[in-house]
């Protein structure tokens, strides 16, 4: 009955008995290994993560950055500057260099943005390959076509001009090369001591009397003084050979041109002159000329004295005309190319004198006889005396 009311008996319930401290201990290690290696294991994934994102970042960066910044560094987009400029660089454009070659000095320089900026500007203009070699003042950050433009323009070359008369002897012209460019006399008589470095020919002997072609010279800055000497010789060389004249007659021409140079006032009478020492020489007359006696002694034919050309007895100074026939050893100036033609095509005459009767006009008289040579001496005497 007991159990109608009681219900059916219950299993016996047995409660464990509680963890030993030990085992508590033991679990609570456990669970903090476990925290421990969660949290390392999220440390790990959250690096991995940025990595890939940064990497993505990275590309997406690389491909479409440009699209954000505008494209590139600075210098990768400028292509050109808008000019005009401002500042001042010089540059220098060597012989034979192309347009790409010019493009790049510029661009090294900072005068154009690109080399294919100036290449296309070169390419746009068909004078631009009449670019002459040289050194240019231009300015920093030109516009390319600006830059092209310069460089045609004559005024913007940096040269000293250096312009050497007809007459001049070598000293002379080292003197104006000095004072113009800043070489000294020292370099260039250095320079010409040394044949092979300034291309002097065999003909002159080793000597560069005459050789040094009178005209204006453009002496880039760097130049050297065997570069500025060469140039001379090779005008005087060239010249000769456009005018057929054979090279073992090279010297002799430039002697006798010299001194009609020098003895010539005015080009008419150069022929004259060249006509009467050619009469001379055939005549095996001395040339009895000041200015050979007094280039022979280094001072100006003013301050030439009789005792000068008077000497009583060999040795005589190889330049002394009065006393030795024929020409003289070397040239005693550069001549110009009028003398030298006159050299070449002397007038017809039979003259063997000549004086300048008036030094302010140059007018000069010939004569066959000394008789009438003494007439005309006489006649510059006349103006001498008038016009002290």
């Amino acid at each position: 009955m007991s159990d109608l009311f009681l219900g059916a008996p219950q299993q016996e319930h047995h409660e464990a008995p509680p963890p030993s401290r030990r085992s508590r201990r033991d679990s609570q290690e456990q669970r903090a290994k476990q925290k421990k290696h969660r949290r390392r294991r999220s440390v790990v994934v959250l690096l991995l993560a940025l990595v890939l994102v940064g990497g993505a970042g990275f590309v997406v960066w690389s491909v479409f950055g440009d699209l954000f910044s505008g494209g590139g560094s600075a210098d990768e987009t400028v292509q050109d500057y808008p000019g005009p400029g401002s500042g001042e660089v010089q540059v220098t454009v060597a012989s034979g260099d192309t347009g790409g070659a010019i493009g790049q000095t510029l661009h090294d320089a900072g005068v154009v943005a690109t080399v294919s900026a100036f290449t296309s500007a070169y390419a746009a203009n068909p004078a631009a390959v009449g670019i002459q070699p040289g050194t240019y003042g231009l300015q920093l950050e030109m516009k390319a076509s600006d830059a092209v433009a310069a460089l045609l323009d004559p005024a913007n070359r940096v040269s000293n001009r250096v312009t050497i008369p007809e007459g001049y002897t070598a000293k002379q012209i080292y003197q104006r090369v000095y004072e113009v460019t800043g070489i000294t006399v020292e370099d260039l008589e250095a320079a010409a001591a040394d044949p092979a470095a300034i291309g002097l020919p065999a003909e002159a002997g080793g000597n560069v009397e005459g050789w040094l072609f009178p005209m204006t010279y453009e002496v880039e800055p760097g130049s050297t003084a065997a570069s500025v000497l060469s140039q001379m010789v090779a005008r005087t060389t060239a010249l000769l050979t456009g005018k057929g004249v054979a090279q073992d007659q090279w010297e002799t021409v430039l002697n006798q041109a010299s001194i009609v140079e020098r003895e010539g006032k005015l080009d008419e009478d150069r022929a004259k002159i060249a006509r009467a020492i050619d009469n001379r020489l055939a005549a095996e007359m001395p040339l009895q000329i000041d200015a050979i006696n007094a280039y022979g002694l280094g001072i100006p034919g003013t301050e030439l004295t009789y005792a000068d050309t008077s000497q009583a007895q060999p040795p005589y100074n190889p330049y002394n005309s009065y006393k030795i026939t024929g020409l003289p050893p070397t040239p005693i100036a550069n001549p110009g190319e009028v003398s030298i033609d006159a050299v070449l095509n002397p007038a017809d005459g039979p003259w063997l004198f000549w004086v300048t009767v008036n030094l302010d006009t140059g007018e000069t008289k010939f004569a066959e006889t000394f008789a009438e040579h003494q007439t005309y001496v006489d006649e510059l005497r006349e103006w001498q005396a008038a016009n002290q």
